[in-house]
């Protein structure tokens, strides 16, 4: 357990040089669920009894960020990201005072972008409104499929009516809002797979996340796993995805991620723009920048353990400083995602290095097909999105300088 620091420690000298820090994010961590879904590794734990422990934890995390504010002291927030767990669990009145809380202690952008997760199996009506009356500004509805076949093999609590229930109340209370959706799901074609798009593209949502459906380990399907597409068939999928969106004014802006224009999400593209995020909740993870350096910080894990630390000044379990020889890899980890690339420029103000040290796996990258670049920019070409694993291990310490 690592015990909270003067501020004086993070700023002391170092061996980086950043000219100023980037922007910074808030992400606040609810995690309980109804049923813990067999694929799901988040930290996420199902309720024990009808209730998750709503002002205990809401008081866990006003504590939490109470100690962690002179990290961040003066420092605007462009987004806040409520995820889970399904945050939607707590009712509009626990997420008001959140936001409450959140507004008067820190510096809030005027467009602050809040969004919260919900998940089809939580809706009522009129909640969704009343999560928008209280400040968030865009929901992101985990529906994963419209099929009840592919639902019930996924664990899912809802149905299609529900998710289409929820999806049309989203549509009506907000004017963003995301629909996260899987592929390559147990038994699925590509005729199931269209059908699930029929369905998600006549919502006319603003956003689609869609994700691979992965076998992690320490989950229910990793010690049972169903039978999926094969890879070839899943690649098929991927490509209809794409292009579908597309014929609908869907821009695929990040690898997973498509949007209409103006409705990406601010959050995630500061993850990906090497963009700074305090975390606070449960297992929660930090990236925050000082003059000299980089820091990363984990909050304790388990919910009750993480209230009592939390409400002692001691919600961090982990925290460790970024070596300078990591921060390329971990810069290209979350730029590479990103098909428009990345501005050199960017590259140093983020990690306080010149461009000079990733020009050799650059160079490897280019001759490979997997990057296009130029004096001021470099961006992922079609083969390096698909070979994207392979693009970013280029960058790792040991091949930096092949």
């Amino acid at each position: 357990m690592n015990h909270p620091r003067d501020i004086s420690h993070y700023m002391r000298a170092g061996t980086l040089q950043l000219a100023a820090l980037p922007p910074l994010s808030l992400y606040v961590h609810l995690p309980w669920c109804i049923k813990k879904c067999p694929y799901c590794d988040f930290n996420s734990h199902e309720m024990a009894g009808d209730q998750a422990p709503q002002d205990d934890y809401l008081a866990a995390l006003v504590a939490d960020l109470d100690a962690a504010l002179p990290l961040v002291w003066g420092r605007p927030v462009h987004s806040i990201f409520i995820g889970g767990g399904t945050p939607s669990l707590f009712d509009p009145a626990s997420i008001d005072r959140l936001l409450a809380d959140l507004r008067s202690r820190l510096k809030l952008q005027p467009d602050c972008e809040i969004t919260l997760e919900a998940n089809p199996g939580t809706f009522e009506k009129d909640r969704f409104r009343a999560f928008r009356k209280a400040g968030v500004t865009r929901l992101s509805l985990g529906v994963q499929s419209f099929d009840d076949q592919a639902l019930k093999a996924l664990g899912r609590v809802h149905d299609r009516a529900q998710a289409l229930a929820a999806a049309r109340e989203a549509a009506q209370c907000f004017e963003t809002f995301n629909l996260d959706l899987m592929y390559a799901l147990p038994g699925q074609d590509m005729a199931r797979l269209d059908a699930d798009l029929d369905q998600a593209l006549a919502l006319q949502p603003p956003h689609l996340s869609i994700y691979h459906l992965t076998i992690e380990p320490n989950t229910y399907f990793a010690k049972f796993p169903p039978a999926v597409p094969e890879d070839d068939l899943a690649y098929d999928m991927l490509d209809r995805i794409t292009q579908r969106t597309a014929v609908v004014g869907m821009q695929r802006y990040e690898v997973s991620a498509y949007a209409r224009p103006g409705h990406r999400c601010w959050h995630n593209l500061n993850y990906w723009r090497f963009g700074d995020y305090l975390g606070i909740g449960a297992g929660a993870h930090s990236k925050l920048s000082f003059a000299h350096r980089v820091v990363r910080q984990v909050r304790v894990r388990e919910p009750r353990l993480y209230m009592e630390r939390a409400a002692q000044g001691q919600a961090i379990a982990q925290e460790q400083e970024v070596g300078r020889s990591d921060l390329a890899f971990e810069f290209m980890l979350n730029a590479l995602r990103l098909p428009e690339g990345f501005a050199l420029q960017a590259f140093t103000d983020r990690t306080g290095l010149p461009p000079a040290v990733i020009a050799a796996a650059l160079e490897q990258a280019q001759s490979r097909g997997l990057l296009e670049s130029t004096l001021t920019h470099v961006r992922p070409t079609g083969r390096g999105i698909d070979f994207l694993n392979d693009l970013q291990a280029l960058f790792l310490p040991a091949t930096e300088n092949p």
